[in-house]
């Protein structure tokens, strides 16, 4: 949530403020700013709106030139998105600027203390009192002032802070969101994210919480917020710019929806024994006889990572014949969980930052349970903080509604379940066969998106609907809650999932022949349950979308439009039921003239709880 950049070097510093926000563009998109240092001060220029609108009005207002700038990008919190809202934020005497993402907890407390001391706020911003706050302690030494302002701070914070006095020195410090610094030859970039600074270098040094840096043309130098000295590993991006780049699609989500059969063959790659039925993975960091004694797992995850959470829990119990329990990570943390010996607990992000994940991930560990991250993006602090676990490998997911990377996250569930399980009761006939079905997934993931066009026509006719209802059971009632979800994330069509069987436990009150409703049919052994629940739905007038088995021609009779999928084992149907859904939700928003990558009032990888 929210785009940090900053850069010292030898360069013009707008352009590379610029193109790092267009990159970080997808963490939030309501308001954006620069502020620069030259010889003639600090040079502000901030409006409302996306990117386009800051270009605008540099091109109309006039750019400031200088070789050290701060940029923001933002996604509201506290105060509405306008111009006086958008970051920069400076102090009463000009001289210091402050960019910000994460939400301030305590800045009630800390402004009325300020305002007393005679500091003037103008904005409705949590932010406005860390700049305060630096102006406050600032005696001619930029860092420690920003040192002693972040240790009054409660809650969360990624900060970039510069001042006049020294036109060399960007200063960032961060607990809970993300910073990181990119180093290349004589100049270097501060970004909450690595997208904004991959096309300079990969040569990179992630910040831990409580950690400050200083970037001068000089170099970097780390600390503590105590202001300790510390030495920081520097690390290389394994992807590159191209990666992060439309190539020629319309969108990044549709990109990324026809990404993924490479996506969950880089998931699966090096990690499938085939003539043994079993699953290589060596980052969980737990010998053979650790994980035989697990007890019971503990799912932890957010939205879409949440239903890739739910597959998880039936292929565990399904295969490995280990209870699970998947939970809200937002409310993990908030109910006193109990976590008994033998308990391990799986976290599951895109980002690696997800604040609610990360919190539920920390509560887990004091409890004293083992923690194993499943996630996407290396050097992120879930993967840092955890005891092992799970690289998803799905590359860079710039659309905000999630595709590849939850495809990858249920295909790194199912190594996990065949790992367990064949350490376990699973056959080496069924760990066999797991192999071969999840090897044969990318294909036959070619084969749904390679017949995309029926998907598009069945969206078209359905678009003007305003209210949708996603039915499945067994392993597809998370697939049903992933398609509703999509559909509401990018089109703001209302829409619900549901177990099927629940439909007549109230749902069936809303359908009628302006609803249309979606069935994850396949042929498993709930099939002609879910029949008899789309009969319930004709008797009524509904309208029907099946998501079907290939060559099932009975579920036609029943239903107005068919979305057929390859035939493959029970377990693993998710990962083919999803993309025409993901299709679906994507063509009705394109038809609808939504904004697919933007969606309103969201913002990737949520780092505020």
């Amino acid at each position: 949530m929210c785009g940090i950049v900053g850069y010292v070097g030898p360069q013009e510093s707008v352009p590379i403020l610029l193109e790092g926000l267009r990159r970080l563009e997808y963490r939030g998109y309501d308001s954006a700013g620069v502020a620069i240092l030259n010889g003639e001060g600090l040079k502000i220029r901030k409006t409302a709106g996306k990117i386009s609108s800051l270009e605008d009005l540099l091109k109309t207002g006039g750019r400031p030139t200088g070789t050290l700038g701060i940029a923001h990008t933002r996604w509201a919190t506290h105060g509405e998105p306008t111009t006086v809202n958008a970051h920069p934020h400076v102090d009463c005497t000009g001289k210091i600027a402050v960019v910000h993402n994460g939400i301030i907890e305590n800045y009630s407390t800390l402004k009325k203390k300020l305002e007393q001391e005679g500091h003037k706020f103008t904005t409705d911003t949590d932010t406005e009192v860390i700049v305060h706050l630096i102006e406050k302690f600032y005696d001619g030494n930029l860092e420690k002032a920003v040192a002693a302002a972040v240790r009054l701070l409660t809650g969360t914070y990624g900060i970039a802070a510069i001042c006049t006095d020294d036109r060399t020195k960007i200063v960032g410090a961060r607990h809970g969101s993300p910073l990181v610094v990119g180093i290349c030859d004589n100049e270097y970039i501060l970004a909450s994210d690595v997208s904004a600074i991959i096309r300079h270098t990969n040569q990179v040094v992630y910040l831990d919480d409580e950690e400050m840096v200083v970037i001068s043309p000089a170099g970097i130098h780390t600390s503590t917020i105590r202001e300790e000295a510390i030495s920081k590993k520097i690390e290389t991006i394994d992807w590159d710019l191209e990666m992060i780049e439309k190539a020629g699609y319309q969108h990044f989500m549709l990109k990324e929806i026809c990404e993924q059969p490479q996506s969950i063959r880089n998931t699966l790659r090096g990690r499938l024994l085939p003539e043994e039925g079993m699953a290589r993975l060596g980052g969980l960091n737990m010998t053979a006889a650790e994980l035989r004694a697990i007890q019971r797992v503990v799912i932890t995850a957010c939205g879409t990572s949440w239903h890739a959470g739910l597959i998880g829990e039936y292929l565990i119990e399904e295969l490995a014949r280990i209870p699970v329990e998947v939970e809200y990570a937002s409310e993990f943390r908030y109910r006193n969980p109990i976590l008994e010996p033998g308990t391990i607990v799986l976290a599951i992000s895109q980002s690696g930052e997800t604040a609610d994940t990360l919190a539920a991930m920390r509560e887990a560990k004091r409890k004293g349970a083992r923690v194993l991250g499943v996630c996407n993006v290396v050097g992120s602090t879930i993967a840092r903080e955890s005891d092992g676990g799970v690289y998803i490998h799905a590359g860079p997911e710039i659309g905000v509604a999630s595709t590849k990377a939850f495809t990858s996250q249920v295909a790194a569930l199912a190594l996990f379940t065949l790992y367990l399980g064949r350490l376990g009761e699973l056959s080496p006939e069924a760990g066999t066969e797991l192999v071969r079905e999840l090897e044969a997934i990318p294909g036959k993931i070619e084969t749904i998106l390679a017949g995309a066009e029926s998907i598009r026509q069945i969206a078209r006719a359905n678009a003007h609907h305003n209210n949708f209802l996603y039915l499945g059971r067994g392993v597809n009632f998370p697939v049903a809650l992933e398609g509703a979800l999509k559909l509401k994330e990018i089109s703001y069509i209302h829409a619900e999932g549901y177990p099927a069987a629940e439909m007549k436990h109230g749902p069936i009150a809303l359908i009628d022949d302006s609803m249309p409703v979606v069935f994850i049919c396949t042929q498993d052994s709930a099939y002609e349950k879910v029949l008899s629940n789309m009969e319930e739905v004709r008797a009524r007038r509904g309208k029907i979308i099946a998501v079907a088995s290939e060559g099932d021609t009975h579920v036609a009779t029943k239903a107005d439009e068919v979305l057929y999928i390859p035939r493959t084992i029970g377990p693993l149907t998710p990962l083919l039921a999803a993309i025409p859904l993901q299709l679906l939700a994507y063509h009705i928003a394109v038809e609808r003239g939504c904004d697919v990558d933007q969606p309103r009032n969201l913002a990737k990888s949520v780092t505020v709880e």
